[in-house]
């Protein structure tokens, strides 16, 4: 039986407080709106459509070819907008699963499970409900005497008999499809909001003698529904706590999971350890048996076996195996660093390649630069890689030493096996194996310190 997937992401969010669209707000460095889709391909749904309206846009700029939209033009409430779905769906045999587009923590297994409840009862609808200790603000669940769903009762139109009810509606179903969107027609917008309630349909059904199924989730944080920007917190506070527990559980050592940040897409390899202070965000991925923080901030980066980090910015870089990177170093994009090499205190990389062996210990600048293997860089030495008007790259190659304070003018090359002299400025190529010394011949002027102390002394009492 084939899935259908309904996302209801057309509500403005004005408690948000935002120019941002609602369900385009990140939890945990991905869109909400994306949370759910990817819970629904994860969970099988052949088809998803998004219901979209305020910022349609830029929802179908984020999610692309993820899934097709349907546009509802007036919010008029959320029967309204499934009803906008009809000519797509309405004569299609399956099962339609609806789903907020603003329920981030909603997970694939749980959609999987509310489907195989729905076809093994044999209903026309299936509710995920929650039991909640303040009911307050949320659909009741009014079950009949049999015990099974009668009907969902919003809490503006609740009797003070049904506002004491504590299971709720989370805002998740399943349909027989094709009973759904008939009974979509029959809504009416009879209400204390003069809206068409997506919830009145079970009602219908049950009238017509249809079964209303239900499936209380256990976990009731995934029911979050995310309207300002204290839920919003709430659900970063959840999903952080969901990856890092997914992380520990794979074999990673997370010395304090309330002080580290790791984003929903980042990967970690097994014997990995994370220490207090660090954030990995995007598509960044750590190889295993790596020393991670504390304090280290990487975003979109890959990170070899071994390696250490401390203190230290890396975005869109690639480490590899067994090489260390910080204190306080700063690896921006482009930055490529070998195996068995070393980025030491108060680095700054980008755009260059460090090759197998080599060491950047401290103090220096490397921009749009290519750096062979064993070479040596030393304190205070930079690439001067921009001329106010274009960037030029510098090649320095294998085993060359370039001393300290040195500055690298390019384009230029540095030969194989080169030395550089401390405190020279090379703008011109050096060969293999030679050495280059590029600075002013030295002037000692004897006795001419004193005399020099005595003048300025003089013009301090003068003035």
């Amino acid at each position: 039986m084939k899935r259908y997937g309904i996302v209801l992401a057309a509500g403005q969010g004005k408690r948000m407080k935002s120019k941002k669209y609602k369900v385009l707000h990140p939890v945990c460095g991905k869109p909400m709106v994306g949370h759910v889709t990817d819970a629904l391909k994860q969970a099988g749904i052949d088809r998803t459509l998004v219901i979209v309206g305020h910022g349609a846009d830029a929802v179908r700029d984020y999610l692309g070819e993820q899934a097709e939209y349907v546009m509802q033009h007036e919010q008029l409430g959320t029967g309204h907008a499934v009803l906008q779905a009809a000519p797509v769906l309405a004569e299609e045999e399956g099962l339609s699963i609806i789903v907020c587009g603003d329920t981030p923590l909603i997970q694939a297994a749980t959609i999987t499970r509310l489907a195989e409840v729905h076809e093994h009862s044999g209903a026309a609808a299936t509710i995920l409900t929650a039991e909640v200790e303040d009911p307050t603000g949320y659909g009741r669940i009014i079950r009949g005497e049999n015990g099974e769903v009668a009907r969902i009762v919003e809490h503006k139109d609740c009797t003070a008999e049904e506002a004491a009810v504590r299971e709720i509606n989370t805002g998740t179903y399943v349909f027989d499809n094709r009973k759904l969107f008939a009974a979509l027609q029959q809504v009416t917008n009879h209400n204390a909001q003069g809206e068409y309630y997506l919830t009145d349909v079970f009602r219908i059904l049950n009238d017509q003698g249809e079964r209303i199924a239900a499936l209380c989730i256990e976990d009731v944080a995934e029911t979050i529904g995310v309207n300002d920007r204290v839920a919003l917190a709430e659900a970063e506070r959840y999903m952080r706590e969901r990856i890092v527990n997914r992380h520990m559980l794979s074999g990673v050592t997370i010395i304090d999971p309330a002080h580290t940040y790791i984003e929903s897409e980042v990967e970690i390899g097994a014997d990995t350890t994370i220490y207090p202070g660090t954030i990995l965000r995007g598509r960044t991925v750590i190889g295993e048996d790596c020393i991670i923080g504390p304090n280290a901030d990487i975003t979109d980066s890959r990170i070899g076996d071994g390696v250490s980090i401390r203190y230290a910015v890396l975005q869109e870089a690639s480490v590899d195996s067994r090489t260390t990177v910080g204190p306080y170093a700063y690896l921006r994009p482009g930055s490529e660093v070998g195996s068995d090499a070393r980025i030491g205190d108060f680095v700054e990389l980008k755009n260059a390649k460090i090759g197998n062996g080599s060491k950047v210990p401290h103090l220096s600048y490397v921009g749009d630069a290519e750096v062979g293997e064993h070479v040596n860089i030393g304190c205070g030495a930079i690439t001067a890689n921009y001329d106010g008007v274009n960037k030029s790259r510098t090649i320095i190659k294998d085993h060359a030493f370039i001393g300290s304070n040195s500055n690298l003018i390019a384009p230029v090359t540095i030969g194989e096996g080169a030395y550089v002299v401390a405190g020279s400025t090379i703008n011109q190529d050096v060969p293999d194996d030679a050495m280059a010394i590029a600075r002013e011949r030295q002037t000692n002027k004897l006795g001419y310190a004193s005399r020099f102390r005595e003048r300025m002394k003089s013009k301090k009492r003068e003035s």
